[in-house]
């Protein structure tokens, strides 16, 4: 049984559709990457699985148990921990005010103290600065804050939204090296990122979406050889020409001919 299941996920906000039809799987002890560039549904996917936002149609399934449209302080409770795009901290609170409030959904208040205790051990800077406001803090200590904000509620699966965002090369390295001991300490992980390179080195399966789709998928090492993962989906340009760089060329000469 997979860990995690989303089956024709559907968001709308009013009119306009965030997400149109995803369906995705996520296996205890993976890491799955969501690739897909601004708009394309990620941060909607994660948003919706975490209990952020109501799905409009679909099946979101943890564990076997259906999970969607519960609020997220439950969804929190039964194992899943979303770190968001853009950090969204408590500024004016301090470091440790705010890695306690990611495990306020606890039962038993005496795992907190060592959660801190893995929390500062996994991000030494954090424990540097936990009398600080999040507010002064960088661009990398705020992400690792926000990771560490998710792992205080002890989760089994944990999402991260772009968190390579807006980071120093040096900072993102970091990071990822922190993820994949936590994900070889047996976390699953889900993974949005725009950085191909980045997700797709740490992932074992992919889904590239594509204006609220599931456009391509399959395991990471393949999808690294596939160029249309980025010629095609993400829109990158390589030095080999794409098919729909190529149907445009082509398009363009033939309606040059109709006018000579």
């Amino acid at each position: 049984m997979a860990e995690l299941t989303v089956e024709h996920l559907e968001v709308r906000y009013g009119d306009l559709i965030g997400v149109a039809d995803i369906s995705l799987r996520v296996e205890a002890g993976q890491v799955v990457a969501l690739l897909g560039s601004n708009g394309a549904g990620k941060t909607t996917t994660l948003s919706a699985i975490a209990g952020l936002i109501r799905p409009s149609r679909g099946r979101i399934a943890w564990r076997g148990e259906t999970i969607s449209g519960q609020p997220a302080y439950a969804i929190v409770s039964k194992g899943l921990a979303l770190s968001p795009e853009g950090w969204r901290l408590f500024v004016n609170q301090t470091v440790e005010q705010n890695l306690r409030l990611g495990a306020t959904v606890l039962a038993g208040r005496a795992r907190i103290e060592a959660l801190f205790e893995r929390v500062y051990a996994l991000f030494p800077r954090l424990a540097e600065r936990r009398r600080q406001s999040a507010g002064t803090l960088s661009g990398g200590e705020r992400q690792m804050l926000a990771v560490g904000r998710a792992l205080m509620s002890e989760p089994r699966l944990l999402m991260l939204d772009e968190p390579s965002l807006g980071l120093a090369p040096a900072v993102v390295e970091t990071l990822y090296d922190k993820l994949d001991e936590l994900h070889r300490a047996g976390l699953t992980l889900l993974l949005a990122e725009q950085s191909i390179p980045l997700a797709l080195g740490m992932a074992d399966y992919a889904y590239v979406l594509q204006t609220g789709r599931v456009a391509l998928q399959g395991p990471a090492a393949e999808l690294e050889r596939n160029e249309d993962v980025q010629h095609i989906y993400l829109g990158i340009r390589g030095g080999a020409r794409t098919a729909v760089e190529t149907a445009a060329e082509t398009d363009g000469s033939r309606a040059g001919e109709t006018k000579r």
